[in-house]
Order: C-alpha cells, then structure tokens, then sequence
C-alpha cells in the first residue's frame, strides 16, 4: 500500500510539473512571439498580390512604306540603335535627291544675286562720274556759250546730256537698291531662299533616314508581328522593345496596409521564378493615384442598391536595386511576394512636392538631325559662288547616303530566302 501510494504521489508530482512546465513555456513563447510582434511584425506589411511591371517600348514607322528587311526575331536582345526594320528606299531617294538639286540650284541663283549686286554698284560709280563728266563739260560750254562762241544748239545738247546722266544715276540706284534689298543683312547660307531649300532637304533626308527603324533602348524583342512585304502606315505598332534592365515591381496593399507606408521605406521581396533562395531589396518609390477599380476598364459602380464592402487595393511601386537585378533578371509579369518595413513613418504619407522623376530619353533619332545639317551645309558650300573650286569634292555623290550603318546586312530577308 504505502510503495504504491508514494509512487502514485511521485507520478502525481510530475504530471503537475511538466504541466508548469508546459504552461511556462507557453507562457515563454507568448512573451516571446509578443516582444517580437512589438518591434518587428506590427511594422511589416506584406502582400502576394505583386507583379514585375517594366517599360514595353513600341516601334511604329513614322513614314509609310513597304517592308523590305526585317533584323530581328522575337525573344532576341538588341542593343539601342541596332536597325530593326527597314522600308523600301526608292521614293525617299527620288525626293531627297530633287530637294538636294533645289537647294543647289537655289544657292546658285542666290550667289547670282550677290555678283549682281557688286555689278550694280559698279554701274552706279560710272553713272556718277558720266554725270559729273557731263557736268563739267556743260560748265564749260556755258562760259563759251555766252561769249558767242559756240551755237546754242551745242549748249542744249550739253544739257541734255546732264539730264540723262542724272536720270541714268537714278535708274543705277534704284536697282542697287532693288538688288540690296534682296541681299542686305544675310549671306548666302542664310539667305530666306536658301534656307527654304535646305528646310527642304532635311525633310525629305529625314524622311528617307526613317526608312530604317532603329531600337530606341536596349532590350528584349516582343510582340513581332510585321512581315516582308507588309504595307505599314505611320503609328501601325510593328513589334515591342522591353529593357528587362529598367523594371520595377506595382504591390497592391489592402488599404488598412497603406497608413504607415511612406516613400523610400525598406522592401524585401521574392520571387516564385527563384523561390526564397534569391532576395531582393527594394524601396518604396510611390503610390498610385487610387485604386484597380478606379483605373479599370469598367469601374464597379457601387450606388446600385446591392452593395457589398470589399476591400480595395492600391498599386505601390517599388524600385529594385540593380546590381541584384543584373544577377538575377526579371521579366515583366512574374510573380512577386513583397515586404515593406515601415518603421521609419517620418513625412507626409503622399507627399506633395515630390522630386520631378527625370524621366526617359534616347539620342538614337538626334544623329539623323546633325547629319541632315551636315548635308545641307556640304551643298551649300559646294554651290557658292567662288567656293565651288574648293569644295568640289563636296559636291560629288560620296555624301548621298545616310550616314547610319546600311541597314540591309544580315537582315532577316536574307535568312529567309536561304529557308
């Protein structure tokens, strides 16, 4: 009796201990998971509802024309300026090469004007001194005239003589003034007539340069649908060029989320591509302006009676560190889960003088400008009077060409005939 009561004792003893144990512990781990919530859960906001967003560049022609060359497939990176598509040349040939014969023709004519113009004032210093020639001898036949030496027929016609001296002078200056009026306060290269026809041959050389399409940024090709022999018009989208290299990541946070988020707070993110081997780190770079259902193609309408409450989500964009984009690429539409510390709340939570973003450009477009510039001037100099010696070479065909890369090497026409 008294063994198994004292071991029943001892079993009863170590039941209540494990149980504080247990309770402890429990106690230990609330404590814990509280202290932990207190510094650290309550100031993340997560979300799985988070894309890979990014620029989708579409190329359109900005002439019409018919596809002669395609340089690129689908799936294939390019790098900015590479030619994508090219357009038959022919009749962007013929008006260049009429608009560079205009401009020449016009540069001479206006060189005319200028020798014209030097002639004219030639011809005014010998009417003036015909004048005071004729004026001389008038003066001296009036002395002879009035001692009877000479008939007054003589006199008249001596002054008849000043007469149509003075009215040749007249006529000379007129057209010296007629000639300057023309010429005065320009030269030659920027002469209205000039510049007309050189406004003219850059449109018409812009206009064949854009017979070849270039990339406007580095990227992957998507979208292609143009073919070979396929008639485009200006603004018909050909394909699309997309720099995985500039991508972000839209979040959309249920709105409770959004009271304590604030640009340039902390982002951790991971991608179901990679799994949560591969980390990245981010930044909050700003909100949207409201929610998906604002912005969508028909916006839900909630005055119609059976209403119901559901929480709405808006987009925040996140920037991704580059150097971890390059190590591990993204592409638009993956799937992200993101992570937002939102312990630093200090500013506005939509501020409302942000910085300017400084946006996106490409110079790709701006080397068909310096080299339209280029040709008007080797034309002009080569067709003005007394220049044209020394500029000869500039006038020969050697600057008929666009100076962009031929677009015709190693274009897809070629591949495809070899299939």
């Amino acid at each position: 009796m008294d063994s198994s009561a004292t071991a029943a004792a001892r079993a009863g003893r170590l039941r209540r201990l494990w149980l504080c144990l247990g309770l402890g512990g429990c106690v230990l781990l609330g404590v814990a998971y509280f202290g932990y919530w207190t510094h650290t859960l309550r100031y993340r906001q997560s979300t799985d509802d988070a894309y890979v967003s990014g620029h989708v560049v579409q190329i359109t022609p900005q002439i019409s024309g018919t596809v002669v060359g395609i340089g690129v497939e689908d799936t294939q990176f390019v790098p900015a300026g590479a030619p994508l598509v090219r357009l038959d040349q022919a009749d962007a040939k013929v008006a260049l090469d009429e608009a560079e014969a205009d401009l020449a023709k016009t540069v001479r004519e206006v060189g005319v004007l200028y020798a014209t113009v030097s002639q004219l004032q030639a011809v005014v210093e010998l009417r003036d001194s015909e004048l005071a020639m004729a004026r001389q001898d008038l003066a001296r036949r009036d002395r002879l005239g009035s001692s009877g030496a000479i008939s007054s027929e003589e006199l008249q016609h001596a002054r008849d003589a000043v007469q149509n001296a003075a009215a040749g002078l007249l006529s000379a200056q007129q057209q010296l003034r007629a000639g300057r009026a023309r010429t005065d306060g320009t030269d030659i290269e920027n002469h209205p007539d000039v510049r007309r026809a050189a406004a003219q041959v850059r449109s018409a050389y812009l206009a064949y340069s854009r017979t070849v399409l270039p990339a406007p940024v580095a990227g992957l090709v998507a979208k292609r649908n143009v073919q070979l022999g396929q008639r485009v018009s200006p603004g018909a989208p050909l394909m699309a060029i997309v720099p995985l290299d500039e991508v972000w990541v839209d979040a959309n946070f249920k709105e409770p989320q959004l009271a304590a988020m604030r640009e340039g707070q902390p982002v951790t993110l991971t991608a179901d591509l990679y799994g949560r081997s591969v980390v990245y780190h981010g930044r909050v770079a700003g909100f949207g302006a409201g929610t998906g259902a604002v912005f969508s193609l028909l916006p839900a309408q909630n005055a119609t009676g059976n209403w119901i409450k559901i929480i709405q989500r808006v987009p925040v964009r996140i920037a991704l560190d580059s150097g971890e984009l390059a190590a591990n690429p993204l592409q638009i539409g993956l799937s992200m889960r993101a992570e937002v510390d939102t312990h630093d709340r200090a500013g506005p939570r939509l501020p409302q003088l942000a910085a300017m973003n400084a946006g996106s450009a490409t110079d790709v477009f701006s080397e068909d400008d310096r080299a339209a510039d280029e040709r008007v001037r080797s034309i002009i100099l080569a067709n003005e009077t007394g220049r044209a010696a020394a500029h000869g070479g500039l006038a020969r065909g050697d600057a008929s060409a666009p100076r962009r890369p031929s677009p015709g090497s190693g274009l897809y026409a070629a591949r495809t005939l070899s299939r």
